[in-house]
């Protein structure tokens, strides 16, 4: 009984310990927060992790709206409107303005893409933007229809019909 009351306690101080130090931590600046160093291994560890956590329990599932040239051409539009200043376009790939976020944003002017992504998790990062990166969120700013607009052209950005894909190749 004595051995268990005593693992118990040592477990319970070693916890202890790992939390102050855990808030000396903070409270005395040793771990970094400058927002032009790179991120550490573990901060992009848990940061990856609970938005891919986040995404799976509430993204959307489907999108209300078709991806048809109407809503693709609406959201190309809105793209260049709200998105181009951070995420680039063909004729301005890497903004100046990118440069200074850690992490980057994704640059789809490069050719990065998230066609990929299921359609709801890009709805719901415009929605509602990431913490720590510089993405804000667009609940609010965007109607719902637009935010869909958006999320079904970056999600289509590699067979998008004709006109939309001009409108794309001459973005500034």
């Amino acid at each position: 009984m004595k051995t268990g009351l005593g693992f118990l306690l040592g477990c319970i101080c070693a916890l202890a310990v790992v939390a102050l130090v855990g808030y000396l931590s903070i409270v005395n600046g040793w771990i970094p927060a400058r927002g032009d160093e790179p991120a550490g291994d573990f901060e992009k560890w848990a940061a990856h992790h609970a938005l891919h956590a986040v995404l799976e329990r509430e993204a959307p599932t489907q999108s209300p709206i078709p991806a048809d040239e109407p809503n693709l051409m609406a959201g190309a539009k809105l793209y260049a409107d709200q998105c181009a200043g951070c995420h680039g376009a063909p004729k301005n790939p890497t903004p100046a303005f990118a440069n200074g976020f850690i992490p980057g944003p994704t640059l789809f002017g490069n050719g990065d893409t998230v066609t990929d992504d299921p359609e709801g998790y890009t709805y719901w990062k415009i929605e509602h933007g990431i913490k720590f990166t510089g993405m804000p969120a667009f609940k609010g700013q965007l109607k719902e229809n637009e935010i869909w607009q958006l999320s079904m052209f970056l999600k289509h950005m590699d067979k998008l019909p004709p006109k939309v894909e001009t409108l794309w190749k001459n973005m500034h």
